[in-house]
């Protein structure tokens, strides 16, 4: 399907709402009948119609449809943030006695979940460094695997999966996966056509691309969504309303453009960086230093502006200091907006947590947005040269 026609035409039947450009935004909580008949029918199927906008509604609709496409799936839900589009559908797909096999050091909300959710309801996780193959994923396999948690790339370290094989071997042991693809979006990466089972994105990000709206999507198989759709999805509740539908929709017209436009910048900021003797190393997928770069080529077909850093001096303070400095890099969690940002990882931790030999602490987290890049290099500039 083309992506101009995803993007521009797909599921808005203008003649439906008096051949408006832009689709209306259907800010209704409630759908009447004319018939007993009707109402029965639509109480026993409401993943087909339209009852209640907790479960359906016109706007959300033609989001999920552009949402699938682009996912290259059969269907998609669209959730009130990211993290509910992750663990929505795992409380859907597991029991009691469960387990799940998940990557080190994920979102940290899922993290928490993993750990301190899920074991209250007898479900237990097994963590198995990011960067693992596929074989060294095999071997945490037990009979009691239902779930398999990938996060390619992470979004703070940038540690890949190979996703075809790992869904190779899921499907070998009859185990599900689902991998947050967040960092690429699905114009970057398309995890479906590796195998995997269901993809999830904190639609914040890339896809609302304007810092004023929360949201989260998951892409599947119609049998997949259907059963998350009837089960937890209805119980829980956690629908985006049609207000932020709407403005996902007009965000979608420009995602290539933004994309293009903050990865272009970032390539240029992360030579810079690499090149500057105050720093110690880049993380950037595709950057030739990378040491997943071959298999960032092979499943990826771009970065975005998302990467970190580290500098060689490793005093807490300095770090401080060089994000203090700052002025054109807003100091905030997330990415994805027009604005670019920087997030320490010691702003995660106290000064008395700070372990210089761990590099995760020592890391910079850098989103650039849709400045030019010798606007921003300057700023990185002035605020090395404090150091």
């Amino acid at each position: 399907m083309d992506l101009s026609y995803i993007l521009h035409e797909l599921g808005e039947d203008r003649e439906h709402y008096a051949n408006a450009v832009v689709p209306p935004i259907y800010q209704t909580s409630n759908f009447k009948f004319n018939t007993v008949a009707e109402f029965r029918s639509a109480l026993a199927a409401e993943f087909d119609t339209y009852l209640y906008t907790r479960g359906n509604n016109p706007t959300i609709n033609i989001l999920r449809k552009k949402l699938a496409a682009l996912d290259q799936a059969e269907d998609a839900l669209v959730f009130a943030s990211g993290v509910a589009a992750s663990t929505i559908p795992i409380l859907a797909l597991l029991a009691q006695g469960d387990e799940v096999i998940c990557v080190e050091n994920p979102y940290s909300w899922m993290s928490r979940f993993f750990k301190n959710v899920l074991p209250r309801f007898g479900v237990n996780t097994t963590f198995v460094p990011a960067d693992a193959s596929a074989e060294v994923f095999e071997q945490y396999i037990n009979p009691n695997t239902k779930l398999i948690y990938l996060e390619s790339p992470n979004t703070f370290s940038f540690e890949l999966q190979d996703l075809k094989a790992i869904a190779q071997l899921a499907k070998k042991h009859r185990i599900y996966t689902l991998v947050d693809n967040s960092y690429c979006s699905p114009l970057y990466q398309q995890p479906h056509q590796y195998g995997i089972d269901l993809v999830m994105q904190s639609a914040t990000k890339y896809l609302a691309g304007h810092s004023d709206v929360v949201a989260g999507v998951l892409s599947g198989s119609s049998t997949l969504i259907k059963k998350i759709f009837e089960s937890e999805y209805m119980n829980i509740g956690a629908i985006l309303s049609p207000q932020n539908a709407w403005l996902m929709i007009r965000s979608l017209r420009t995602l290539p453009l933004r994309l293009e436009q903050s990865s272009k910048t970032c390539a240029l900021i992360v030579e810079y960086l690499y090149q500057h003797p105050a720093v110690a190393e880049v993380l950037y997928p595709f950057h030739h230093s990378f040491k997943q770069f071959e298999l960032a080529k092979r499943q990826m077909q771009g970065c975005g502006g998302l990467f970190s850093f580290r500098l060689k001096n490793t005093n807490p303070d300095k770090i401080e200091l060089f994000c203090n400095r700052l002025r054109r890099f807003s100091m905030a969690v997330s990415w994805g907006g027009h604005e670019s940002l920087v997030m320490p990882a010691i702003a995660g931790i106290t000064k008395e947590q700070f372990d210089p030999t761990k590099l995760r602490h020592q890391l910079i987290r850098v989103y650039v947005g849709l400045e030019e890049a010798n606007y921003l290099i300057q700023d990185l500039e002035q605020a090395l040269d404090g150091l």
